[in-house]
């Protein structure tokens, strides 16, 4: 159970024993050495010598010493002459595992939430608020288990904070030494998507989109040979770069759990293959992507329905989303994204109608384009009402 720490008792004990063996078995000054020793062979049979050697039992075991109750850890290692500085590091060490594992395990982040395109303010607080609680526990005991003197510059949270957490029912339960190959894994990858950027900076030339997507398939190999198909599919949820993605993509959109894992199993495989063709501008892979993006589309318009993917479309559009963010800062309840929507929308494509029309001048154009913006101000004010309508003019006014 506490397997790292056999180093600490192995360390502590020879110091123990190095420490008696001096004070029973002082050395032998080097000069006269030879006289000093022809003495030491005398032996009067006829007395008897008493000797201040301290026989300890030396066969004991590491079960025999080690307890689950920190108490009865402690006056064990204290009943074999562990120094109280190396009890101070076992036990901090062992409790700062132990705490370790924990957060990992009890504590739900916002992280965890892989399924929602925006953190959950409540999960964040709660997080928070537990993480306080067993920092809080973590101390407690260890002042009570050591005195208030106790220190320790081994304390491993954050371990990684450059890393990504491995946290939660799944990845939290990892062993440590697997949540280092992952770590590893990471750090390569790294490593080698930088080296390629750089290179290509160095050439002058832009980075192939296609080349990043192989570079992230043989990351994914590499964790596939460290994690089993449920933990993989977790890490994938929570940390690549198509799960970022969709989550992007469904912002605006109600998620589950459930929801969102279906989603990402049917268009994982469809995506990684999409930007494998990226940059492949002969006909046939030109075609090839085209049948990927089409079949993508049904894959999603089968799971999320008629109404979500209505509304997912929508979300796709800049406009809308653009509509969707101006009228919640502006107040304006949420029937009037829609109609704002399809105002902003007209707008645009007759003001691009405009640019495009080589037949006008300048001037018409500007005229037409000021005509066109009164008009879309008017039915704005009609849709929003005076007060949402100048809230709403201070929010989209471009400085």
């Amino acid at each position: 159970m506490r397997g790292r720490v056999v180093l600490w008792v192995s360390l502590g004990l020879n110091i123990a024993l190095a420490a008696v063996l001096l004070r029973n078995f002082p050395p032998v000054p080097m000069e006269n050495n030879n006289a000093q020793g022809a003495k030491s062979m005398v032996v009067d049979s006829g007395r008897l010598y008493k000797t201040n050697v301290v026989v300890r039992r030396q066969n004991f075991t590491w079960e025999e010493i080690e307890s689950a109750d920190y108490s009865s850890y402690i006056a064990n290692l204290r009943s074999i002459g562990c120094p109280e500085a190396t009890i101070r590091d076992i036990i901090v060490a062992d409790v700062n595992q132990l705490f370790a594992r924990r957060r990992a395990t009890q504590v739900v982040t916002a992280e965890q939430q892989w399924w929602r395109s925006e953190p959950d303010p409540d999960v964040t607080q709660a997080a928070s608020e537990k993480l306080k609680s067993l920092e809080d526990e973590r101390r407690t005991l260890l002042t009570t288990l050591l005195g208030p003197q106790w220190e320790s510059s081994y304390y491993p949270y954050p371990a990684h904070p450059n890393s990504p957490p491995l946290d939660g029912p799944i990845l939290g339960a990892l062993p440590p030494e697997v949540k280092q190959e992952l770590r590893d894994i990471e750090s390569r990858a790294g490593e080698r998507r930088q080296a390629y950027l750089d290179a290509m900076q160095k050439e002058g030339r832009q980075p192939d989109p296609a080349e990043l997507a192989r570079m992230r398939q043989q990351t994914r190999g590499e964790l596939a040979d460290v994690l089993d198909p449920e933990q993989m599919e977790e890490y994938l949820l929570r940390y690549s770069n198509h799960a970022a993605a969709l989550r992007a993509e469904l912002h605006g959109l109600t998620s589950t759990p459930e929801g969102f894992r279906h989603l990402f199993r049917l268009t994982d495989p469809i995506d990684q293959e999409i930007q494998l063709l990226a940059g492949d501008n002969d006909p046939a892979g030109l075609k090839r992507r085209q049948e990927l993006e089409q079949q993508r589309d049904q894959a999603l318009q089968h799971a999320l329905g008629p109404d979500d993917y209505k509304k997912y479309k929508l979300l796709q559009d800049p406009i809308y989303r653009d509509a969707q963010t101006v009228a919640q800062q502006s107040g304006a309840p949420p029937e009037k994204i829609l109609p704002l929507y399809e105002i902003n929308r007209a707008t645009d494509q007759e003001q691009q109608n405009i640019h495009n029309d080589l037949t006008l001048t300048g001037e018409q154009k500007a005229q037409k384009l000021e005509a066109i913006q009164t008009t879309q101000q008017i039915a704005l004010r009609k849709l929003l009402g005076e007060e949402i309508f100048q809230r709403y003019l201070q929010r989209n006014t471009k400085p």
